[in-house]
Order: C-alpha cells, then structure tokens, then sequence
C-alpha cells in the first residue's frame, strides 16, 4: 500500500542538506567523471544493457593483517519500461580479506547488474558477491565489449577507481545490505530496498543530479 508520502508526491529529503545530498551528490560526481572520460569509461553497451547500477563513492579500506572493506551508496535501477531512472535505494558494503598487509585507502566503486538475477538479489536484504551473485572485474573503455564468457555470464560486473586510476576489479567475498536509516532519511520510511526499487516512489530532490547523469550516458535500456 502506497505511504501518503507517496501519495502526496513529497520527498522528505527534498530541502535538507545532509550527509546523505551529499553522498548523493558525489556518487553523481563520481559517475559522471568516469563516463566523461573518453578511453576510461565504463564500456556504452554493456551501461546500456544495465537494469541497475550501483554507486559507492569512498569505499573505505583498512588493513593490519587482516583486511576489512566498507562503504556507503545508492543503488538505481531503470524505470518501468526502460525509459529513465527510478528513485535510489541505499546500500552498505561491508567484506573482509586475510593476508599480510597494512594500509589504509579510499576507493571509488562502481557495479553494473547486469541481468534480472542480479535484480533479485538486489532486492534481498543482503547477498554476497562472487558467492550468491556471479560477479567479474568489468572492461574498461567506452567501446570495449563482453567478450569471454565469464563477463557475458556476470551478474554483476565491478569497477574501481583509486588515485584517479579506474579498472575493473573483483569484490568476490563484499557483502551488500540495505541501508535502512538513509532510506528512511530519503522517503520518511525505513523501506527496504525492494520497496524503494519497485515501488514507484517519487525520488528526493537530493537525487536529481544523480538521476540526470545517469540519464545523459544512458536515457533507456537497450536489449
């Protein structure tokens, strides 16, 4: 059942500037330097074919030993028919690895669902990449295409950009969840992110500048 927050057509973050503008804010930034990059960007068809993309700017890494990823973004899958983006649902990233290792980075991550076994697991309330999700470290060049089978098999497809450098990169073992308390912060209620995705809720005002480069490089889904 629709919320009057809905009904109403409201956006409950639509004034407020909080650290979640501003989270959205430079996941649109994020992406739109990487696509305005005309040998770096992420591959046009492959973007094109996309029902969903995922954003994380500032994926945070620590390590002593043994290491630990973790990060805050949006997810924003296409609107109905394929035509434009839906509102943004918020996700966390959390993962580990063991090694011998010390250091501490930010990185940029960017994923790609690329086929409706990607969505549904979006749509739970976590799932592991490379476990549950097949996963592949994506291409890099805007005319560079899926051509090994584990790339046009992927469910999902990831990418990284760390000291200006952007590649494709394996997130097999990060878990992805939804982020409860930022949707609650962006639509008044604490939906998860199959009410976000699917249910046709107007964005917040905070995610137009998201929504707009998502929709420059890729105004509808192609087969």
């Amino acid at each position: 059942m629709l919320t009057l927050a809905i009904a109403l057509g409201c956006a409950p973050l639509s004034a407020a500037d909080t650290k979640v503008t501003e989270r959205l804010g430079d996941a649109a930034d994020f992406f739109s330097e990487v696509m305005s990059a005309p040998d770096k960007a992420v591959p046009q068809d492959l973007l094109n074919k996309a029902p969903c993309v995922i954003l994380i700017p500032g994926l945070k890494k620590a390590a002593f030993i043994f290491g630990a990823k973790y990060g805050l973004g949006f997810a924003v899958c296409r609107a109905a028919g394929g035509v434009g983006w839906g509102p943004p649902a918020a996700v966390r990233v959390e993962g580990g690895s063991a090694g011998f290792q010390i250091g501490i980075s930010s990185t940029d991550v960017l994923l790609l669902v690329m086929n409706e076994h990607g969505m549904k697991h979006l749509t739970t309330s976590k799932f592991t990449i490379g476990a549950e999700a097949t996963a592949a470290a994506g291409p890099v060049g805007r005319d560079a295409t899926a051509q090994t089978d584990a790339l046009m098999n992927a469910e999902i497809l990831s990418w990284s950009r760390s000291h200006g450098l952007f590649a494709g990169v394996s997130l097999d073992g990060a878990t992805l969840r939804n982020d409860l308390d930022v949707n609650r912060e962006m639509y008044g209620q604490p939906w998860d992110n199959k009410k976000v995705l699917t249910s046709g809720a107007k964005p917040p005002a905070a995610a137009a500048k998201l929504l707009d480069v998502l929709s420059k490089y890729s105004p509808r889904k192609t087969n």
